[in-house]
């Protein structure tokens, strides 16, 4: 089993930056990918970005793309999005995901953290 737990989460202006982090912890934490995925009131859960066991980093979609960096720090087992610039778009619960698949779908993902509110006002 996989426990993640995320934080960082809250309110920010637009403009503001955050830093989200997901603690990996389980005997089966090990050289899995991360990943972070958001969902807004009435939406559907949606990719954000993700992250290799060995540190590669996939394309993420152009609402985030530039904005947005994932990071891990394989020592501490914690993975990392740093937001910038943010907009009330990205006002959403951001949910930390781990799997041995790297993949966009939601249904590939093993492992799902509890959610971290950000909200972001105009």
């Amino acid at each position: 089993q996989v426990q993640l737990v995320e934080s960082g989460g809250g309110l920010a202006q637009a403009g503001d930056s955050l830093r989200l982090s997901c603690a990996a912890s389980g005997r089966a934490s090990g050289r899995l990918h991360m990943g972070w995925f958001r969902q807004a009131p009435g939406k559907e859960r949606e990719f954000v970005a993700a992250i290799t066991w060995f540190g590669g980093v996939t394309n993420s979609p152009d609402s985030v793309k530039g904005r947005f960096t994932i990071s891990r720090d394989n020592a501490k087992n914690t993975v990392y999005l740093q937001m910038n610039s943010l907009k009330p778009e990205d006002t959403a619960v951001y949910y930390c995901a781990a799997s041995n698949v790297l993949s966009r779908r939601t249904e590939d993902v093993g492992y799902w953290g509890q959610g971290t509110q950000v909200t972001v006002s105009s």
